[in-house]
């Protein structure tokens, strides 16, 4: 008889990362994955189950269906469901699903033997650093808006209730594939491709940057993560980016001269200026994407060592964000609703003529 594959419990399957860990982890192990809506397309060997985090019934209803069809011992629990919002608004399942939806889940968890929790935080719970620093584990933690304290919170929830679970804590830079996928650069290259005049203008220092990391690389990490869950430590806190930081001007200059065959010119506004035009955009557009409180985040610098990855868990990303911005624009020229679609953009209505 066949020796039964380790369970893992993926929280957030249906997700961009969700999915994406699903298909790497389909021949190897026994997955259950939680969300609060069904997969278009679910693989054979993954059980979904229906779970709303911000019910008490619901989880422990979906913990219990875990129990029977996949037994009490989880090798590892990929905790990805998560409130994200970019329009700054403040929202209760913030609280609610990232907060106290992880609490339920752990508490819920300590009748099984579980050998690992992981969950993915982000990077902006850190401290932006002068130039010529690197962020590590250990730097100064500060979040700045709802979305990075809602992940902070949840972090400190995770060190005070795993009781005897071992944790990890992913903290993933901007997220992106070939495709876009990333609400930051969409918005930027869409920005340029349509000519706006905002393209033209940034509130601060355009020398600095926002760290990145490819989907397939994040995977990989948490492939890594799982492999090695009996030799790392009771908790860990790894930083899971590219240690290539593309500056804001070197994006707007990549972009610009793949999309129209030149370097993009970038004005330096005043951040009151800045946040003026912001609140007047925002007025007159409800869709505008760039709001007055990202104004003072626009220049914060999150460059990153990523030693204690390398070390522990092997990883190294093999992808760099200014070697792919080529294929997402390319994409982006070759089919450019399909592209506009996946981000989650709106195609205008006169299409610009990039170069070829």
């Amino acid at each position: 008889m066949a020796e039964r594959q380790p369970t893992v419990l993926i929280t957030g399957s249906e997700g961009l990362i969700g999915d994406r860990v699903v298909q790497n982890l389909t021949r190897d192990f026994d997955l259950a994955s939680f969300d609060i809506e069904r997969p278009h397309k679910l693989p054979e060997v993954q059980d979904f189950i229906h779970c709303d985090l911000t019910s008490d019934e619901s989880v422990a209803q979906a913990l219990e269906e875990v129990r029977q069809r996949h037994g009490n011992r989880l090798a590892s629990v990929i905790h990805l469901a998560a409130y994200y919002d970019f329009s700054g608004e403040p929202s209760r399942l913030y609280d609610d699903l990232t907060v106290e939806g992880t609490r339920r889940l752990l508490r819920g968890l300590q009748t099984f033997e579980v050998e690992q929790f992981v969950f993915s935080s982000t990077l902006l719970v850190m401290k932006p650093c002068q130039k010529g620093e690197l962020l590590t584990e250990d730097s100064p933690l500060e979040a700045e808006w709802l979305y990075p304290q809602s992940k902070l919170d949840t972090e400190r929830l995770i060190h005070a209730e795993r009781g005897k679970v071992k944790t990890v804590i992913l903290r993933v830079a901007g997220v992106y594939d070939e495709d876009g996928n990333s609400v930051p650069i969409a918005h930027q290259i869409s920005r340029i491709y349509e000519k706006k005049l905002e393209s033209y203008a940034f509130p601060g220092d355009t020398s600095t940057g926002q760290a990145f990391v490819h989907l397939d690389d994040l995977v990989d990490c948490v492939r890594r993560v799982i492999d090695r869950r009996r030799e790392l430590d009771d908790e860990e806190v790894f930083l899971i980016a590219e240690p290539d930081v593309m500056s804001y001007d070197e994006l707007q200059d990549a972009i610009g001269e793949l999309t129209y065959g030149r370097e993009w010119p970038t004005i330096r506004i005043p951040k009151p200026l800045a946040k003026a035009g912001a609140w007047a955009m925002d007025k007159l557009d409800q869709k505008a994407f760039i709001k007055p409180w990202m104004i003072d985040l626009a220049d914060h610098h999150y460059p990153v060592s990523i030693e204690r990855a390398r070390r522990k868990l092997g990883w190294n990303p093999a992808r760099r964000l200014r070697q792919t911005l080529p294929e997402i624009i390319r994409r982006l020229k070759e089919d450019p609703q399909r592209w506009y679609e996946t981000n989650n953009l709106e195609l205008p209505k006169e299409l610009p003529t990039p170069v070829k």
